[in-house]
């Protein structure tokens, strides 16, 4: 199915939040959360593959496969997250969880299987698209997927690849809808029962989430929201979606004065600010993000780079992270960190109304992350290997702008 964008609202002059005024926004903007001003925008297929391959060329996107197309059947190194209740549990990755035991981790390997659809549907024709098929469709049986659902739903796994991995399969799940093939058609229907329960995990757990989790790793619910909400909006969820809002309203639209400069933290691959800022253009309309934007991260400049200003001056307030060892599978993080933040400057970008003075800032702060972040993507070493070509093609693809 096709979920087209919401009409966007009036756009009035770009806004400069003052300090005083931030202490009001609270109330301001729960009462656009009643009126329904907090209506959020539909993730769907409606800008199609074309925008997709507008910013990946052919060769770039091969090399970001055949990453995936090493990994997903390579069982070993494993680092598994796995509770064992007896003797009994003790089995290999490829026997624990059957469609998803390679790259390293159960959620590489989730969206190492995204990237391979998310690129085989954007290049139906490059030379690894038969090649990315053949991994899915060895992955995707109804039999492996029934195994994923018995071990999620095993004793003492309430909490397995929570929230990250799955909301990566719910992405992998809106990939597949979203995508106009007969065979993807049969995988995505094969995934169902396991798309199920993941959709099920998040939906019984968010009632019980008392607070929101703000560090720059896996647990963090802003950037899984962000993917659960994009998933919502093609599965035609709204029941989700609904759910998601009221905590999105919660955690997030109160937030004043992010911590910017606490960050990064050594091994982050999320930014807890740039995350919760990318999350919130998603279900505020122009006019309220820019206001509510304005009291979050009140330290953006309002002025854009000059032509006589350097890369080094126009991303001062936001520099890209710098590994210092790639072969340490921690420390390999904050390249990840530089190609999140890369495509979630580009959605604050987006989320604001046009002519805002902040927008040539974020832009230029994420044209330098991306820069830092792609040239990581090599594959030289495993430890980033294994997952960065996912989080290169998101970039690339702009899949979180559809």
């Amino acid at each position: 199915m096709t979920i087209r964008p919401t009409a966007p609202s009036p756009v009035p002059a770009p806004v400069s939040v003052p300090a005083a005024a931030g202490l009001l926004l609270p109330a301001v903007l729960l009462a656009l959360l009643l009126a329904g001003t907090f209506a959020g925008r539909a993730a769907g297929a409606a800008t199609g593959q074309g925008t997709a391959a507008a910013g990946l060329e052919a060769a770039t996107a091969a090399r970001f496969a055949h990453l995936a197309l090493a990994c997903v059947h390579k069982e070993y190194p494993n680092k598994i997250a796995h509770v064992l209740q007896s003797d009994e549990d003790v089995a290999p990755p490829r026997e624990l969880t059957p469609a998803f035991y390679g790259c390293y981790d159960w959620h590489s390997s989730v969206h190492g299987h995204w990237l391979l659809a998310r690129l085989a549907r954007t290049f139906p024709n490059a030379d690894f698209a038969p090649a990315a098929r053949a991994a899915l469709a060895e992955s995707l049986t109804p039999e492996h997927i029934a195994g994923e659902v018995a071990y999620l739903q095993g004793p003492g796994r309430v909490s397995f690849e929570r929230p990250y991995g799955l909301a990566w399969l719910l992405q992998l799940a809106a990939e597949l809808r979203e995508w106009d093939d007969p065979q993807a058609a049969e995988w995505s229907k094969t995934l169902e029962p396991l798309e199920t329960v993941a959709a099920d995990r998040i939906r019984d757990w968010l009632p019980k989430l008392t607070h929101p989790i703000r560090i720059g790793e896996h647990a963090q619910t802003a950037f899984a929201f962000g993917l659960i909400w994009d998933w919502a909006g093609t599965a035609g969820d709204d029941a989700m979606r609904d759910l998601l809002r009221s905590r999105i309203s919660d955690y997030y639209l109160g937030d004043r004065s992010c911590p910017l400069a606490y960050e990064p933290g050594g091994q982050d691959f999320l930014s807890p600010c740039i995350a919760e800022a990318d999350l919130m253009r998603r279900v505020l309309d122009p006019p309220a993000y820019a206001a509510w934007l304005g009291a979050f991260l009140p330290g953006i400049p309002l002025a854009g780079p000059t032509e006589a200003a350097s890369a080094e001056q126009a991303t001062a307030w936001l520099e890209p992270a710098v590994v210092t060892d790639p072969s340490d599978p921690k420390l390999a993080h904050l390249d990840g960190l530089n190609l999140s933040r890369a495509w979630m400057l580009e959605g604050m970008a987006a989320g604001l109304p046009a002519g805002d003075p902040r927008i040539p800032t974020l832009e230029a702060a994420a044209r330098a992350h991306r820069e830092a972040g792609l040239a990581a993507v090599t594959g030289e070493h495993y430890e980033g290997g294994h997952w960065l070509g996912s989080f290169a093609t998101y970039l690339v693809t702009r899949r979180g702008l559809e």
